[in-house]
């Protein structure tokens, strides 16, 4: 299919942040608009600290119909949106803002992504299941959130800073913190163990680094476990690989990527997102 030529009917969508040339969401969503043959454009557009409240004013004055939100800008937009959904309420961070006539929408896109993408690459529901959540950032907040409102029956926050770990795990009534010194224990009495912290990004195989490059200690890995990280580049982290090589079940970070991705592009759009044509795109980038 041949791409659609930019016109003066052209809808477009942008990424904002600091730094932000390096982004995928230019590729994956742009894919998903040649995919559905949708007269869309998105690009990438550098905003620093600072500039969020200007930068949602150019939205509605130049009439873009969605905006992407990274760092560092998720909470300076999550205050100046006119509506902001639960998720944003909750976590005081947007990364989804929505035109919806001469309103402004926010939303926060990261948790509910990884929820998909584990039931999708796992075959398992979350529904039931006991979590351990490595890491109290804001992508862990996101999970946690999201873990809570679709049916987990337990979160454990493991994470070196106890009081970051309490206000992350406040996001779910069934949420508790464990220590570093507990993390064995919380970890291998879970179904689910995510790391959503960095550690593992930039991991060579082959090369040097070896407990550096793990966020949590392997012995809390059990048999019948699934193991996710949010981590993308590389494809195959240090975790994910000690993992497999135990025969755990494994979901990679592109999922939650293209997930998060295709529910701000439904949300925009309001059609499905392809799944498979965004998914493409990523792994003509970083396979």
């Amino acid at each position: 299919m041949a791409r659609r030529p930019i016109t003066g009917q052209t809808r477009l969508a942008a990424v904002i942040g600091d730094p932000v040339r390096h982004s995928l969401s230019p590729a994956i969503h742009n894919a998903g608009f040649e995919a559905l043959d949708l007269d869309w454009a998105y690009v990438a557009l550098p905003v620093s600290a600072g500039g969020g409240a200007d930068a949602l004013a150019a939205m509605a004055t130049f009439g873009l119909e969605g905006l992407s939100v990274t760092m560092p800008l998720k909470d300076e937009i999550a205050a100046a949106v006119d509506v902001a959904s639960d998720a944003v309420t909750a976590l005081g961070a947007c990364n989804c803002v929505v035109r919806d006539g001469d309103r402004l929408v926010g939303h926060n896109t990261d948790g509910d992504g990884f929820v998909q993408a584990l039931t999708e690459e796992s075959g398992e529901s979350v529904d039931g299941k006991s979590v351990a959540v490595v890491g109290a950032g804001g992508a862990a907040r996101a999970i946690i959130d999201a873990l809570g409102r679709t049916g987990a029956a337990s979160i454990v926050v493991v994470n070196r800073t106890l009081d970051r770990a309490e206000r992350a795990a406040a996001l779910a009534s069934v949420a508790t913190v464990a220590a570093a010194d507990q993390a064995v224990e919380a970890i291998a009495a879970c179904d689910v163990v995510v790391n959503a912290t960095s550690v593992g990004m930039g991991w060579v195989p082959g090369g040097s680094g070896g407990a550096a490059d793990l966020p949590i200690p392997l012995e809390g890995l059990r048999s019948g476990q699934i193991v996710a990280d949010i981590v993308y580049q590389p494809l195959e982290t240090p975790l994910l690989a000690e993992a497999r090589a135990r025969k755990l079940v494994t979901v990679g970070g592109v999922g939650m990527l293209v997930h998060q991705a295709a529910i701000a592009f439904e949300h925009w759009t309001g059609q499905p997102a392809p799944l498979d044509a965004m998914r493409a795109a990523v792994a003509d980038l970083i396979s």
